[in-house]
């Protein structure tokens, strides 16, 4: 039975309102909702109010603006959608409502947010860094392509190749592109590529496009990590340019579709002859400008004189070795003629001090005959002593007889 209203202190609505929003924002925090949009309202403010319902129930719904700005779709009566949010109350009118903070189409919501997550997940190991990412061959020489052989994308790639490169070799590894197994497919057909005893210069993998359903394998974290520990530089060709798989984020180049991609992994030939013949006429060019330089330097060069009169220079040459030979003649002969003058003087001088010249104004030079000493003086000779006297012409022996001093 219930209390008595003397033992229950009564609530304010205001209070029992905001009971029901805390526990209700409590207990519902970060829920997923799905159902069909109906009185959808844009007004001025830019907030969205909706009405989320299915065949049993409604509840109503805002996003505010700074959500509503970054939806990538427009929301229409009718719509399915997957909504995520958080419950709250709106006190003035009583009513619980949904805060949604995300949307997504009914069908692609659930794959999209798991492709978020590992989108997240892998990013954070590095694998779609662009520094890790190898550049493509420019001329190679074989390719391998991962696909089903039987798809247009096989034809359309080989046909763009043949115009383009026809030299090349293109190995078709088949797999599954769609549908259960895919993945394992795309995998194993990435393993052989790289196995190979010759291994291709450049890995393509890729199909057609399609839904995100149709091109989910090549979103599956095995595919996307073979193609990342894949030695061979791998082009992605996947889709259509609006659909955007892991795949094309971890390889290590993007094609927007097969055909793009054999136009990305082989030049065109047409492109390289000419770039060639452009090249070989710059070089003759070039080499022709060379060579009108080369001959105009080689005709300013022969009208000089060294070229134009070539024995000038010898003969110069020999006129100033003529000149030198006779000044050194001269100077020989000058310093001849002085050399001989002071060796006259010298001999003069000589001569004028030679015993001889004392002799021949008749002077006579004296030693004793047994010693051969000079007798300077009288005193040291005894009488009897032999002595002999050279005279000018010839020599004297003498004994002495007598000694006088003076």
């Amino acid at each position: 039975m219930d209390e008595p209203r003397q033992t229950v202190q009564p609530l304010s609505v205001s209070q029992l309102t905001q009971q029901i929003k805390l526990s209700l924002e409590t207990e519902f925090t970060s829920v997923w909702v799905v159902g069909e949009l109906s009185d959808v309202a844009r007004p001025q403010s830019g907030h969205i109010y909706l009405t989320l319902k299915d065949e049993g129930a409604q509840i109503r719904g805002v996003i505010w603006r700074s959500v509503a700005s970054r939806l990538d779709f427009d929301l229409q009566d009718g719509q399915q959608v997957v909504c995520g949010g958080d419950v709250d109350v709106y006190p003035p009118r009583g009513v619980y409502q949904l805060i949604i903070r995300k949307v997504e189409p009914l069908g692609v919501g659930a794959l999209q947010l798991a492709l978020r997550k590992l989108h997240q997940r892998l990013a954070a190991e590095g694998l779609f860094e662009a520094g890790r990412k190898r550049p493509l061959p420019r001329f190679p020489r074989r390719i391998a392509f991962v696909t089903s052989p039987t798809g247009a994308a096989v034809r359309d790639f080989l046909e763009i190749l043949r115009r383009r490169w026809p030299g090349v070799q293109v190995l078709i590894i088949p797999a599954k592109v769609q549908g259960e197994g895919a993945a394992q497919d795309l995998v194993r057909g990435i393993r052989t590529a790289n196995s190979l005893p010759e291994p291709p210069d450049v890995l393509v993998v890729g199909r057609g496009g399609g839904s995100l359903e149709d091109l989910w394998c090549f979103n599956e974290e095995p595919v996307v990590r073979a193609i990342h520990a894949s030695r061979i530089p791998v082009v992605s060709a996947v889709g259509h340019e609006i659909d955007v798989t892991l795949s094309d984020l971890v390889a290590d180049a993007r094609a927007l579709t097969p055909s793009e991609a054999a136009a990305l992994v082989v030049p065109a030939a047409d492109e390289i002859r000419a770039g060639l013949d452009g090249m070989r006429g710059r070089l003759a060019a070039a080499l022709r400008a060379r060579a009108a330089d080369a001959r105009s330097r080689l005709e300013a060069l022969a009208q000089h004189r060294v070229f134009r009169r070539p024995f000038d220079l010898v003969h110069d040459l020999a006129r100033e070795l003529d000149d030198l030979e006779l000044r050194a003649q001269r100077a020989v002969a000058f310093q001849l003629t002085r050399h001989k003058d002071r060796l006259a003087a010298l001999a003069a001088r000589l001569e004028s001090l030679s015993p001889l010249s004392v002799l021949a104004r008749g002077y006579s030079l004296t030693h004793q005959a047994a010693t051969g000493q000079i007798v300077t003086d009288a005193a040291t000779l005894n009488v009897g002593d032999e002595i002999r006297s050279r005279f000018a012409q010839g020599q004297a022996v003498s004994r002495v007889t007598e000694i006088r001093k003076s």
